[in-house]
């Protein structure tokens, strides 16, 4: 992807804190006119989020899309369940994974590439409690080596 038609608008951080990602597939979408104008403006929330499949169709859930300031009986709910576009293939293959005991599907970015509403979803299993003590340990070793070498490099 070049970078002048990819516009991040949410990323979720709290994924790979929570989950270890294996797998990432792209899928669009489906969208109402005024949602589109508030995500362009950045007003957009993945945190909370759950991917379900529901009767060979993925949605959604709980992707908070703030109403558009301008829009006024345009707007939707902005919890509402959004359909994510993916060929019928990958839906069974991810159907096949997610019935596996641990996996889930997670959110893990919402951007604009071109001009087509996009979200990266995560094929991911979940994180122990000792896992994310380890990555915490990590970030620390790791925040802690760059300060002394920066300390070292002042003088």
């Amino acid at each position: 992807m070049s970078k002048d038609n990819y516009k991040l608008v949410a990323n979720n951080k709290k994924a790979t804190f929570d989950y270890f990602i294996e797998d990432k597939i792209e899928a669009g979408i489906v969208l109402h006119g005024t949602e589109v104008k508030s995500l362009r403006m950045g007003q957009c929330s993945i945190k909370e989020a759950t991917i379900r499949i529901e009767k060979g169709e993925v949605y959604i859930y709980n992707m908070h899309i703030s109403p558009y300031e301008k829009g006024n009986i345009f707007n939707k709910d902005p919890l509402r369940p959004k359909k994510l576009l993916i060929k019928k293939q990958e839906i069974n293959k991810l159907l096949g994974i997610v019935a596996q005991k641990g996996y889930t599907l997670v959110p893990l970015s919402v951007y604009f590439k071109g001009s087509l509403a996009k979200m990266e979803i995560g094929v991911a299993r979940g994180k122990k409690l000792y896992d994310k003590r380890e990555d915490i340990a990590k970030k620390d070793q790791r925040r802690e080596a760059e300060k002394e070498f920066k300390v070292r490099n002042l003088y």
